[in-house]
């Protein structure tokens, strides 16, 4: 049977309603977004249609006859290939709504990568506005891999339109059900389906995932959408997130290790880019009060492990021998769970105070859940805890490693989940 993520029912049950919204389906490159639509596309008992944006379609020469003296051999008006553009997008559009009208219940339309198409979410919320006003049984859905596209287009002409289904990286849970991963080979490789079938050739997994996935992120997914000034910069940032994961470093400490660094608040903005790709994130320090968040020092954090291992100079074998850096792998692991299995209302953070310190609190309103990864005594891990509720009251916590939680089943429960039953 094969393997379906939870979003798919999700994704189902929108098709399965009246169209009322847009439905986008977002996620990090190499998420499985491609596969999720189709599944759900099967799944549903009406007509509909997929259409990946961004692939160059042949089309037969359109040729000039007009011309004097010359014949259907001999001219040709275009290159052969179509444009994608608005008025592409505008003609797709339009014969989706053909085959809804002729349809007996409803038609669905996926356009897969719609960032491509220069201003598209103008043109979008144009014929969107249209069909909702005529009542056209037709859904729409949108799919991206560059979310920074994405969701500057939503913001700007299609807010109150659309409903989002997101994915993440993939989950230990699902990689251990859908390839038999075990907790090792999560650890490493990561959660990304589409390098399974090259672990066993490690400098050819290496490539793929530097070059498929990390570079298209950085190229396509945010120096083609954004304005940045110095992307190497950038580049470099990312391999410094890597390197550092899973430890504070100040802005100050960033721009000792970095060429040609600018100021803080450039390594700041870029950092903020990375997150919003999915590809590192800045977790600020716990304060207890909001407006103090953004001056802290932040702990990095790679959100797919397999970045971080591709990224080192690290084998399988070699990396699970150092227990140092498999210590780093495992807390960025849990870091990079807790980020991509946490609700928009949930936040998370890390807290010190002096040598005290709790790696990971999870924050939502009042309430408040801290995980410890344990990586040395107990002692030193209850003794950041206890310092923790002298300062802000009792605190639910989970201690997660040897002699606490077993880490397989830490993963195999949403960061949500852990806070509600905390």
């Amino acid at each position: 049977m094969t393997f379906e993520r939870k979003q798919v029912a999700t994704l189902v049950d929108r098709l399965n309603e009246e169209p009322r919204y847009l439905i986008l389906v977002s996620g990090p490159r190499q998420s499985g977004k491609t596969t999720l639509v189709r599944q759900a596309l099967s799944r549903i008992d009406y007509p509909n249609q997929y259409i990946a944006v961004d692939q160059v379609e042949y089309k037969p020469p359109e040729l000039d006859l007009s011309l004097p003296g010359l014949d259907a051999s001999e001219v040709a008006v275009n290159p052969g290939y179509s444009i994608r553009d608005a008025r592409w997008l505008a003609k797709v559009w339009e014969q989706a709504r053909t085959s809804a009208l002729d349809s007996q219940s409803k038609f669905a339309l996926v356009l897969d990568e719609i960032q491509t198409i220069p201003d598209w979410s103008a043109i979008v919320k144009g014929l969107w506005d249209a069909d909702r006003l005529n009542n056209l049984p037709m859904h729409v859905v949108l799919l991206g891999s560059a979310p920074l596209g994405m969701q500057q287009g939503l913001t700007e002409s299609l807010l109150g339109r659309f409903e989002s289904i997101h994915t993440s990286h993939w989950s230990f849970e699902e990689m251990k059900t859908a390839f038999e991963f075990d907790l090792d080979e999560y650890l490493y490789f990561g959660g990304s389906p589409g390098t399974v079938d090259l672990v066993a050739e490690p400098q050819r997994w290496r490539n793929y995932v530097l070059g498929s996935i990390l570079e298209p992120n950085i190229e396509r997914d945010i120096l083609a959408m954004v304005r940045v000034d110095k992307p190497a910069l950038l580049k470099r940032l990312i391999e410094l997130g890597a390197e550092f994961s899973g430890q504070e470093l100040s802005y100050t400490k960033m721009l000792g290790q970095l060429d040609d660094a600018g100021n803080t608040t450039t390594l700041a903005r870029y950092l903020d880019l990375l997150e919003k790709s999915s590809l590192l994130a800045g977790i600020r320090k716990y304060e207890g009060v909001t407006r103090r968040l953004r001056a802290s020092s932040p702990k990095l954090n790679i959100l797919n492990t397999g970045l971080m291992t591709a990224l080192s100079s690290y084998g399988f074998q070699e990396a699970r021998a150092d227990r140092t850096f498999w210590g780093r792998l495992v807390e960025t692991a849990v870091g990079a769970h807790l980020v991509n299995t946490s609700t928009r209302l949930t936040r998370l953070h890390y807290w010190r105070d002096g040598t005290n310190e709790v790696d990971f609190v999870l924050a939502s309103g009042s309430r408040r859940l801290l995980v410890e990864v344990k990586s040395g005594s107990s002692q030193h891990s209850l003794r950041g805890i206890k310092a923790f509720e002298d300062k802000y009251g009792d605190t639910p916590h989970i201690l997660v490693g040897s002699d606490g939680m077993a880490l397989e089943r830490f993963l195999s429960s949403s960061a949500q989940k852990w806070l509600d039953s905390a």
